[in-house]
């Protein structure tokens, strides 16, 4: 899931950045008791993207929490945490893949700063203070719908913002990405000094994956896609067989939908549109 934010009567969550992002299931707000959270402290906290001061990148450190790492296994999956003396929780997407967590003992996040929130107290935090969080949550992402690789050629990948947090678990765990024939990910940010993760698309590139990064505010330097993320792929080449394709979307729910739309009309099945609630 992405950062977004939830208002229930006992909490406001928050999953990846903004107001009108997907909205995680109802279900997950009852997961609150004390008895779901353990303390973990912060081991590190980074500025995520060179213009923007409102991405960080969080590490919480789980060596003494072994149940907490093994319960993470899907990228996708999220966790509650909380802040002692802060009555609102916030739902994060781990960003770092199951493999990179067990072996490192850390959860990585990539966090929005949303003025009044629980995100904004944690990215104010510093190393060694402590927070209280749940165990790994949710379905994550589950690729096994479009699989084997040989099968689902085509793979789409949609992100915007943070959403960009879970996919990049997705990515880095690998899902046979070099055994298909088109992988794309449109990517939206406001400008490339706010797409976070910059330094790690060499490393995508080269796993098999092409990477669209779209701009919806660029100066005028930038020579790419601009708009969101739905404009570029509508005018790409759509010579693809759509009961060989698959989708992974997380961000904004105007692009969800659209994106989803767009797709099923082109004959995608709704089943191989993969989000992670």
């Amino acid at each position: 899931m992405y950062l977004l934010r939830r208002s229930t009567s006992h909490a406001t969550t928050f999953l990846l950045p903004h107001r009108r992002f997907l909205s995680v299931s109802a279900a997950a707000v009852h997961h609150d008791a004390a008895s779901l959270f353990t303390p973990a402290p912060i081991s590190r906290i980074d500025p995520a993207a060179t213009s923007s001061p409102l991405l960080f990148h969080v590490h919480l450190d789980l060596s003494d929490s072994p149940e907490l790492l093994s319960s993470y296994m899907i990228p996708g999956q999220y966790i509650q945490l909380r802040i002692p003396g802060f009555r609102k929780l916030s739902f994060l997407a781990i960003a770092s893949p199951p493999s990179t967590a067990a072996a490192t003992g850390e959860f990585e996040f990539l966090v929005k700063s949303v003025k009044g929130s629980t995100a904004e107290a944690l990215c104010r935090m510093r190393k060694g203070e402590f927070v209280e969080v749940s165990q790994a949550m949710g379905k994550g992402f589950e690729i096994d719908r479009i699989g084997p690789p040989e099968k689902f050629p085509t793979v789409f990948i949609f992100a915007t913002g943070a959403g960009i947090s879970p996919i990049r678990s997705l990515i880095e765990s690998g899902f046979c990405a070099e055994r298909r024939s088109d992988v794309r990910l449109y990517y939206g940010a406001r400008n490339l000094e706010r797409m976070a993760y910059r330094d790690r698309f060499k490393d995508w590139e080269s796993s098999g994956i092409n990477i669209i990064p779209v701009l919806s505010k660029p100066d005028h330097r930038w020579s790419g896609e601009i708009g969101f993320v739905q404009a570029p792929f509508n005018r790409a080449d759509k010579n693809f067989s759509p009961l060989e394709t698959g989708a992974v979307l997380c961000g904004q729910r105007q692009m969800a939908e659209e994106i989803t739309s767009i797709l099923v009309a082109d004959g995608v099945s709704r089943e191989k549109i993969l989000k992670n609630f």
